[in-house]
């Protein structure tokens, strides 16, 4: 298991490094843009344009990257996205990152319990009215796109009923975990989990169904224990396998759908600064951003493989075997 682990975080970092390369050729190989602030001297951008190898062969730029990359963890500067020019990348970015993550953890502690207590509660009601009702429900959330969701929730109950913020409440004013920003973020939460819902409701229903019907069911009950026990014990720990890597890769996909939702509610996280570095093309804002999604797709990757031998004994024995 140990050798599969570390085979597998090498080949994260070895995909990891390519897709970089990938999108810094292809970044670098568009025009570059170094506009100069009315209050910033013309010699001091270029020579920002000169340390960073604006002006040098492609393969130089990329050598100077990397060096700055792995000595000082220096992606480059932000010259329009973010509000402020020729300011570090990391700092515009990881000063954005709280108010998404604050957004997005919320909707996943929401999405989990409810969709995995609707998906039991339909399997266990499969073909009664519950179950009809539940499914009809999921059928309508998961053909209604996010940002349809977003702008109904908003036009009921901010602007019809008033009973919340349009925007996010401004954190340093009134603090992370005051009301006001509790509830001015419950429709933004609300928008990013009534796909995740609908989505952890299908799967588990559908896994947890075939798991009950399955012969090795049968065969608990015919030992002796009830409905109850051998759905507890033995058909929702089976379920479970395929079921808790799609939690973590669920996490991804809210975090996609949440470069919408920031715009929609005035979220300022780094979705609104992603999509405002394509816009005004900062392209060291954008490689940054890529790559943070990047690695949240490859850490999740490695994560739901190894969460499968953590959830079911025998893969992970198997893994060790091999």
């Amino acid at each position: 298991m140990g050798k599969y682990v570390i085979k597998r975080i090498l080949l994260m970092f070895v995909t990891g490094f390519i897709i970089m390369t990938m999108l810094f050729m292809m970044i670098r190989l568009m025009p570059v843009e170094t506009p100069t602030p009315p209050d910033m001297p013309v010699d001091y951008v270029a020579n920002l344009r000169k340390a960073y190898g604006y002006d040098e062969p492609l393969l130089v730029q990329y050598w100077i990257f990397l060096k700055g990359l792995f000595t000082e963890f220096d992606w480059g500067l932000a010259t329009k996205a973010g509000g402020s020019a020729y300011t570090p990348v990391t700092q515009v970015c990881l000063e954005k990152l709280p108010a998404t993550m604050y957004v997005n953890l919320f909707s996943i502690i929401i999405s989990i319990p409810i969709g995995l207590g609707l998906g039991i509660f339909a399997a266990l009601k499969k073909n009664k009215w519950q179950d009809q009702v539940i499914s009809i429900l999921v059928m309508v959330a998961i053909s209604v796109p996010g940002f349809v969701v977003a702008f109904l929730l908003q036009y009921f109950f901010s602007f019809k009923l008033g009973w919340f913020d349009f925007q996010m409440a401004a954190t340093s004013r009134y603090g992370w975990f005051s009301w006001k920003t509790i509830s001015s973020v419950i429709l933004p939460v609300l928008s990013l989990s009534f796909g995740s819902i609908a989505g952890f409701t299908r799967y588990t229903r559908a896994e947890l169904t075939e798991v009950l019907t399955s012969e090795f069911m049968a065969l608990a009950r015919a030992k002796g224990l009830t409905r109850t026990q051998a759905t507890i014990h033995h058909a929702l720990r089976n379920s479970m396998v395929p079921i808790f890597p799609m939690i973590i890769g669920e996490f991804i996909s809210i975090m996609s759908g949440s470069l919408i939702v920031e715009q929609i509610f005035g979220i300022p996280g780094i979705g609104s600064v992603y999509l405002q570095s394509i816009n005004v093309r900062d392209y060291n804002v954008f490689l940054f951003l890529s790559m943070f999604y990047v690695a949240i797709g490859l850490v999740a990757g490695l994560l739901v493989d190894l969460s499968y031998g953590f959830v079911d004994p025998r893969i992970r024995m198997g893994g060790g075997k091999a």
